[in-house]
């Protein structure tokens, strides 16, 4: 069993604990043995491969908790505009741009299926490992489905085993077929969007979407699996008609209110900012290729996002970070860090991307802290990302990235 050891770190493990220096890493395999200062007594002698850490901080392997990996073609185009060969190609480019911004774990919250996890998982294509959620469940004239108002039939991007958007059901029965073929082709949770959305055309932010009768179909689904459902949600309304059904997660969150924070809070749901895409959206929306009717939709989301998201940490609500970048070469992950860290401090938005991540995805057991027996998934990088977290956004200062005890990128001795 192949054994690395990391020395001189100084490390953040990803619980929100104070930064430890002159710490020393041992991962056997693909898991941690030991991790601090007494690692290099407890562990001395072991052998195995060493590398020089000092003057580089470590962390756990980042976690982006709502990704698209596979969502890289032009939506203002034809649906077949972009080839099946095309579209791989562009979603395998984002899996290896994805570690190296440290990130070796992503959800990814609609898109990609089990195809396209399964692939990387076997090493024929590098990426981060992937909690993959099908296409979302979405109902007719809801957001994602994108087909023009007045066309008389609906197109989409959708190929099994790479990426599919959105599925579109109208009944419990439609609900609870979806959820049973997500699953069969890899899901490990379901979307459904519950809510109008930014860059919607034939809704508003504060409709809601989905009844709640659909909702506790797909709910019970997910509970045959042992597993969950997550509900795109702008708005409050949504956010109680999810909680009634059963919902456990949230993305986005942008009109959150103190009262159904707290019903969340009550209920154990958690919450899934989403910074980043407000932030590029806003300030790039013609190089997005977004009508200019949604920008007056899209000015204050990040505004608004980062008051939720201390809204529900002040009524003990888990938050995430998720990123929700589109496109091909998605090389801007880490923004959605360094923007958390704005809204709350540079140690909180760590532990959110890492080890709340964790207990969202229902994975604390194996990732998101840097400790002994969990997997070793972890990064090192070029200087203080707490007193500076814009490094986040840099993936040239992620210059150690190791996954399951594997080095997948490494541009330092």
């Amino acid at each position: 069993m192949a054994t690395l050891i990391l020395t001189g770190v100084t490390l953040i493990d990803g619980t929100g604990a104070d930064p430890v220096e002159r710490a020393n890493i041992f991962i056997e395999g693909d898991r941690i043995t030991s991790a601090g200062r007494s690692a290099a007594r407890a562990d001395a002698g072991r052998g195995g491969e060493t590398i020089d850490c000092s003057g580089l901080t470590v962390l756990p392997g980042l976690i982006d908790a709502h990704a698209h990996l596979g969502l890289v073609y032009d939506f203002s185009a034809d649906a077949g505009a972009m080839s099946p060969a095309e579209i791989a190609a562009r979603t395998f480019r984002n899996c290896e741009l994805c570690l190296e911004a440290g990130f070796t774990t992503v959800r990814d919250m609609c898109g990609l299926d089990g195809g396209v996890a399964q692939t990387v998982a076997s090493g024929l294509v590098r990426g981060p490992r992937i909690f993959p959620s099908g296409p979302a469940i979405v109902q007719t004239g809801g957001h994602g489905h994108l087909t023009g108002p007045f066309c008389s039939f609906d197109q989409s991007v959708a190929f099994p085993g790479l990426v599919q958007l959105i599925a579109l059901c109208d009944s419990p029965d439609q609900v609870r077929h979806q959820s049973r073929l997500n699953f069969r082709r890899g899901a490990t949770q379901l979307k459904a969007f519950i809510s109008g959305g930014v860059v919607s055309k034939t809704d508003r932010l504060e409709d809601t979407q989905l009844t709640i009768e659909e909702l506790r179909a797909a709910v019970l689904e997910a509970k045959a699996r042992e597993t969950y459902v997550a509900g795109h949600a702008h708005n409050s309304r949504s956010i109680m008609n999810g909680l009634a059904a059963g919902l456990e997660c949230f993305e986005h969150g942008t009109m959150l209110d103190e009262q159904t924070a707290s019903a969340m809070a009550k209920a154990g749901a958690a919450l899934d900012p989403t910074l980043a895409v407000c932030h590029l959206m806003a300030k790039d929306w013609q190089a997005w290729k977004l009508p200019e009717n949604v920008v007056p939709r899209i000015a204050g989301c990040e505004r608004q996002m980062a008051e939720a998201m201390r809204i529900a940490r002040s009524a003990g609500v888990l938050t995430g970070s998720g990123s929700d970048l589109l496109g091909s070469e998605q090389n801007r992950r880490g923004l959605e860090i360094t923007l958390q860290a704005k809204a709350l401090s540079p140690m909180e938005a760590i532990v959110c991307a890492t080890l709340s991540n964790a207990r969202i995805m229902r994975q604390q057991a194996d990732l998101g802290s840097v400790a002994p027996g969990k997997l070793a998934d972890v990064i090192a990088l070029r200087g203080d990302p707490i007193a500076q977290p814009e490094l986040f956004d840099d993936p040239s200062r992620i210059v150690l990235v190791v996954k399951g005890g594997q080095i997948v990128k490494r541009t330092i001795k």
